[in-house]
């Protein structure tokens, strides 16, 4: 065993040319998966896309239930999506011979530009995708008059 370990990660079964375990710093020797749960989900990805009438979020959730998860707005102008995956527990009788799904705390901020108009920011969640919309302020169009010239 090497006392520096791979920044390539290392494989929990040579066998397998698909175990391969990424490093992580924080885990101190605790058996494969077990101590990364929590690390693993913290990176919830989230697409953020901006349309002429507003801004969406989407971020991909699977399995998680809408009252798993939270949407807030922070100091007025930061989009706060956060929520938190329950790992499955071992019952009596039965053996785990794999957990690669994850599992564990999330937790991703937004500073919102001035376009946002955040008194009316709505959240939807449909087959473990949540959509945030939040509108854009109109601009306002210069007023423009013409003027007639005299001469």
């Amino acid at each position: 065993m090497s006392i520096i370990p791979s920044f390539f990660g290392r494989r929990s079964n040579i066998f397998d040319p698909f175990s391969l375990d990424v490093w992580d710093p924080f885990d101190l020797g605790a058996p494969s998966g077990a101590g990364r749960e929590a690390s693993a989900f913290a990176n919830a990805q989230v697409d953020w896309k901006e349309t002429p009438q507003a801004h969406v979020f989407k971020a991909d959730l699977p399995g998680l239930k809408r009252e798993e998860v939270k949407v807030e707005l922070e100091e007025g102008r930061v989009l706060k999506i956060s929520g938190e995956r329950s790992r499955e527990t071992e019952e009596k009788g039965e053996k785990w011979h794999r957990i690669e799904r994850s599992s564990g705390k999330f937790l991703r901020r937004f500073r919102l530009p001035e376009n946002a108009k955040v008194e009316d920011v709505k959240a939807s969640m449909e087959n473990g995708v949540l959509t945030v919309t939040v509108p854009k302020v109109e601009e306002k169009k210069p007023d423009v008059r013409s003027i007639e010239i005299s001469g």
